[in-house]
């Protein structure tokens, strides 16, 4: 199964992060904005989708928000892997929720956010 990240095609803080995912990680996953996608047959809600960033894995898990972040990672090429593997450990993991909840919570005011990105 193929991996795939889904994002809001609405933000263009979260449409700038992906481009710069897709440049520089090389990611393997297929990153799909979730207005483009059949959500129901995905087993994902549109609220879910505006809430946080989505990630099915290789095995066909879904996580969500940093937690999504990390496994994107830890699903890439090295020395991204690393970093999502850091990013997976216990209390780190914690940390890594808090900061995304409070860079989600201010995309808007983020380079490459619009008045769009607002929650």
């Amino acid at each position: 199964m193929t991996s795939l990240l889904v994002y809001d095609g609405d933000c263009g803080f979260c449409t700038t992060s992906v481009n710069i995912a897709r440049r520089r990680i090389k990611s393997r996953a297929d990153m799909q904005p979730w207005q483009q996608l059949d959500l129901e047959a995905l087993g994902l809600t549109e609220a879910a989708c505006q809430e946080s960033v989505q990630f099915r894995d290789r095995s066909g898990r879904w996580t969500s928000a940093g937690r999504a972040v990390a496994t994107m990672l830890r699903e890439s090429p090295r020395p991204w892997s690393w970093l999502g593997a850091f990013l997976s450990l216990p209390g780190i993991s914690w940390l890594t929720e808090q900061i995304y909840r409070g860079v989600a919570a201010n995309r808007h005011r983020l380079p490459g956010g619009t008045p769009a990105c607002q929650l």
